[in-house]
């Protein structure tokens, strides 16, 4: 019998086990190759395959082969001129061999310079694939971020899930209470003197007076219109609604309706006897202490502001105020005439606060301003955030140090460590926080977009915070 031989092809290239048929056809997964990949079982590869052109064992042994032909073609040229060089004193040593130490100290110091990039370069890699996977992936923060479906009490993930499953982070504080009966953004939030009521104030047009004991809403208060803002100051409690400003005394229960003529009520302050509303035309109107059974009189307007005031805040003998013309104002209390300008923030003013002898700004141009006075007001320091920022508020921490809350247009509160601005943690809600307030026995509130109002509590140091 015949047999017929059959000559294969020698130089058949073989085939990489990456490039066998699998799952996924063998592909490599892009997103893991960005970092973003989250699922347990992919069905896509998440190996890197070499390069099949490259054999990293030829390499290798081609950069070993370099080294020694260089090796020996050194020993080659030493060994020819030390035979070369002429007789020499005692002592001194030959062309070559000082050429010989040189070179080797040359060779030494070079592979001592290489590996030392080699190690740094190892070591900066991870640095920079870090640096991208941040810039480039939204998971680069897990718990920058709440999870809209555990939000939603839908997320399925549990400890997988890369983001945040809480409303705050950071240490020392906890979520006491929340009190949702609001149907509109909480715009003012307030907890008079020696009452055991909490008013806030909302968008939807009502005042809701909260049972700090209980967390119920004992009583609903409708004001006709829009809540701008609401303030305390003593027994009193104060409501800015278009063209009026509503009046309580917690103690008396008496009331009082004052005209506002000036279309929408955004901020209000007490200073010097006198109460302080800042309007949407731009104004501040003024009400002086009056008799027991008018105890509010109406005086002269502050004007100066082209845009709407939006916030106040009084200091010793001076009233601040922030505008939408992207300007604060300084304001003398006795003679009630304006004294200075500051024109630092590109944005609208939304908030202000005094620490100590200074003043603290934000705005929507996303900076905070501390401002100290030099002969006149000067920012001395800008912090600058990624978002705009909407209101401020000062804190002391359990350990009494001094704390600032920053709300910012991102749904979240920032807390910083005065004068450091170390950061101490975040809040973070639905939407955007609109009203944040300090209470007694370290407490301080929060209440944002969806008419969710939020108690806070600091708590002692040691303890431990359980996430909510």
């Amino acid at each position: 019998m015949a047999f017929k031989a059959v000559k294969r092809p020698a130089n058949r290239s073989d085939i990489s086990v990456y490039s066998r048929p699998g799952p996924g056809g063998g592909a490599v997964c892009k997103f893991f190759q960005q970092g973003k990949c989250t699922k347990i079982e992919c069905r896509f590869s998440h190996v890197v395959a070499p390069t099949p052109l490259t054999n990293p064992r030829a390499l290798v042994r081609t950069r070993e082969e370099t080294i020694t032909r260089r090796d020996k073609n050194i020993d080659s040229i030493v060994t020819q001129k030390a035979v070369a060089t002429p007789k020499r004193m005692p002592g001194q040593q030959s062309m070559a061999t000082q050429k010989s130490i040189v070179t080797q100290k040359s060779l030494a110091n070079k592979n001592s310079i290489a590996t030392q990039k080699s190690i740094v370069t190892q070591q900066s890699i991870p640095t920079q694939k870090s640096i991208a996977t941040q810039k480039n992936n939204a998971i680069l923060k897990p718990l920058e971020k709440v999870c809209k479906f555990w939000a939603n009490g839908k997320c399925m993930k549990g400890d997988r899930c890369p983001y945040l499953h809480s409303w705050f982070r950071g240490d020392g504080f906890s979520m006491l209470a929340k009190l949702q009966d609001h149907k509109k953004t909480v715009t003012g939030i307030v907890l008079p003197e020696g009452s055991s009521k909490l008013y806030s104030a909302s968008k939807d047009g009502t005042v809701r007076v909260w049972d700090c004991r209980t967390g119920h809403c004992g009583s609903v208060i409708n004001l006709g219109g829009e809540a701008g803002c609401l303030f305390s100051k003593g027994p009193w409690v104060f409501a800015g609604a278009p063209n009026v400003v509503e009046a309580w005394n917690i103690q008396t229960n008496a009331e009082f309706s004052l005209s506002a003529p000036a279309a929408q009520v955004h901020a209000m302050e007490v200073g010097n006897e006198m109460l302080f509303a800042g309007t949407q035309e731009g104004i501040i109107l003024v009400w002086k202490d009056g008799p027991e059974d008018n105890p509010f009189q109406l005086a002269a307007p502050l004007e100066g502001h082209t845009g709407a005031v939006v916030c106040l805040k009084v200091e010793a003998d001076r009233l601040y105020s922030g505008s939408v013309d992207h300007t604060i104002r300084a304001w003398d209390l006795n003679m009630l005439q304006s004294i200075m300008t500051l024109n630092a923030h590109s944005d609208v003013v939304t908030s202000l606060i005094c620490w100590g002898q200074f003043l603290i700004s934000c705005s929507l141009d996303c900076t905070i301003k501390v401002w100290a006075e030099k002969g006149n007001l000067e920012a001395t320091y800008t912090h600058t955030q990624e978002h705009g920022l909407l209101g401020l508020s000062g804190v002391a921490d359990a350990e009494a140090k001094p704390v600032l809350l920053c709300s910012c247009k991102d749904n979240s509160v920032w807390l910083y460590e005065l004068p450091s601005f170390a950061e101490r943690g975040r809040l973070f809600a639905k939407e955007e926080v609109g009203a944040i307030q300090v209470g007694p026995g370290g407490l301080f509130f929060s209440g944002d977009g969806t008419g969710l109002l939020s108690v806070w509590k600091w708590v002692e140091p040691g303890l431990k915070v359980e996430s909510s």
